[in-house]
């Protein structure tokens, strides 16, 4: 039976990355919380606040993916941009939620930080709301994109509110070993295991430590059986080269 294949793409927004002011942790939450549901991340991109190249990347993307999520330019000040570039990137006008203004207004603030506030009221018309369970301003989904929060705390939040709605794939699986052997003295029959077995991914990752060289073997994939096999393979290839696998692990 053919495994159905679900795959996202997630978009970055927002200068303070790329200057490396700001070091963003949003991307390994969602990859992870997307994985358990069945959705693979294949790109990730980290874009600036601008207007041609959010709106660029948006349409590139939202029909290359069968999901995109933005994370970012969603606040109150001039430089959040993310909505009005969605609206634009659909074609559809830039709206004020009344559901997003009412939940605003009920933080009393002078008449200027208010205005400011309701800067996060704007989306795109025929957007739905992402709920946003710190109870601050949601975020929204127009087709399949979906848009969020840059600061962590509030993205994980809207994220989760969307367990159960999405649709989801095949769970893509992670099979590791380890073993105190150089990638060189491994990496012919790495590339004959990868060959015979191309629907799993199998990476290698040098380490030192304990003042020896070694490397990490990952096989990941959405059949377990396949998983064993390879991960059994592998295992035959560290001792083949006189060392021990170790520290085996599934997930």
């Amino acid at each position: 039976m053919t495994q159905t294949t679900v795959t996202a793409c997630v978009l970055i927004i927002g200068n303070e990355i790329l200057s490396g002011r700001t070091q963003d942790v949003n991307l390994n939450h969602i990859a992870k919380t997307l994985g358990a549901w069945g959705i693979q991340v294949r790109e990730a991109r980290v874009i600036p606040d601008v207007t041609k190249t959010i709106v660029d990347t948006l349409n590139e993307t939202r029909r290359r993916f069968d999901y995109v999520f933005t994370t970012g330019g969603i606040g109150p000040t001039h430089d959040d941009i993310t909505a009005e570039c969605v609206a634009e990137a659909f074609g559809v006008n830039l709206i004020i939620h009344s559901e997003i203004a009412e939940r605003i207004a009920r933080r009393p603030a002078p008449p200027d930080i208010m205005a400011a506030r309701k800067r996060m009221a704007r989306v795109p018309e025929g957007a739905t709301l992402i709920d946003n369970l710190t109870g601050g301003p949601q975020g929204f989904r127009i087709e399949n994109v979906f848009v969020m929060a840059g600061i962590p705390a509030v993205m994980q939040a809207m994220l989760g509110s969307l367990e159960g709605k999405l649709k989801g794939g095949a769970v893509v699986r992670s099979f590791s070993v380890t073993a105190y052997v150089g990638e060189s003295q491994i990496a012919g029959p790495l590339t004959d295991i990868q060959n015979r077995h191309p629907s799993v991914d199998l990476g290698s990752y040098p380490f030192f430590r304990a003042d020896r060289y070694g490397t990490s073997l990952v096989m990941r994939g959405t059949d377990p059986a396949e998983l064993e096999t390879v991960l059994a393979e592998v295992s035959a290839a560290i001792v083949a080269a006189g060392e021990t696998p170790q520290d085996i692990q599934r997930s």
